[in-house]
């Protein structure tokens, strides 16, 4: 089995000419930064995450198999160069970007923080190492995709958003959104990467509250550690000066409860326990 790359999370290698094997770290990145510390058990969980949820939504899928607690083979496919993002709750990017009038979004949308949307939103983006939000027009003009392929990607992501949004409810709790991610198989388009805390915001339904940051159960309770102590301000300074950000050490109490809440969230989603 030959070693190809390291992303943030995985680490891929090449298992024969049709598959793949993706090895999932301990290791988190927030805000397009790469930390030192490992949260013990992330693997473990985005892992048994990515089977659960590939054998669970009634799309085609590139997952063959669960190798290992950290492993599993998935078939080999030409990723499209856009990423799928569907939201279905007023907040973080979408927020942002309202609020500096970068996005416009549907007559009556209620724009208090957190807020349920009245649909789900179909928010993609480029795929790259910042990520950056594209309408249709635009990931057409960039040939990113055909028009067919973003019509059958938009329809296909909210469905799917739709289906896991159930899931979580009965659950308790909240799937704010979802970045998906699709390639070509056999010239079908098929949902692939993975599906985890690192692809969605999940929230308690017991404390969610309109108007508030809500109680993560995914990465954004290290994003709002950052953001509480000036770090992503930091980082957007650092890039615009022409420097890498350097990423500060994160607290323990930070690391233990990433890893409390992503064990939780696993094992009241799946009803399996780790």
């Amino acid at each position: 089995m030959k070693f190809l790359t390291s992303g943030k999370v995985k680490d891929l290698y090449n298992v024969d000419e049709s598959t793949l094997l993706f090895k999932f770290s301990d290791r988190v990145s927030a805000y397009d930064v790469k930390f030192k510390q490992d949260i013990p058990r992330k693997g473990e969980i985005l892992c048994k995450f990515a089977e659960f949820w590939f054998n669970k939504l009634p799309v085609p899928n590139h997952f063959v198999r669960r190798e290992s607690d950290t492993e599993i083979i998935v078939k080999k496919m030409k990723m499209l160069p856009m990423e799928c993002v569907v939201r279905g709750y007023f907040y973080g990017s979408l927020a942002k970007r309202w609020e500096k009038g970068e996005v416009i979004v549907p007559p009556g949308t209620d724009t208090t923080l957190a807020a349920k949307l009245p649909e789900p939103i179909f928010d993609p983006t480029t795929k790259s190492e910042h990520d950056i939000p594209i309408t249709k027009e635009k990931a057409l003009e960039m040939n990113l995709v055909t028009e067919e392929q973003f019509q059958w990607l938009e329809k296909t992501s909210i469905e799917i958003y739709k289906k896991m949004a159930s899931i979580a409810d009965d659950a308790g709790f909240i799937l704010a959104d979802l970045k998906l991610e699709f390639g070509l198989l056999d010239g079908k388009i098929t949902l692939g990467d993975s599906i985890g805390p690192d692809e969605y915001r999940l929230w308690s339904k017991d404390s969610y509250s309109v108007g508030k940051t809500q109680e993560a159960y995914d990465k954004q309770l290290l994003r709002d550690w950052l953001t509480s102590n000036g770090y992503q301000k930091q980082f957007e300074d650092e890039r615009d000066a022409g420097r890498e950000p350097v990423a500060p050490e994160i607290p323990n109490n930070i690391v233990q409860k990433m890893t409390e809440r992503y064990v939780m969230a696993y094992e009241k989603l799946t009803g399996n326990t780790l």
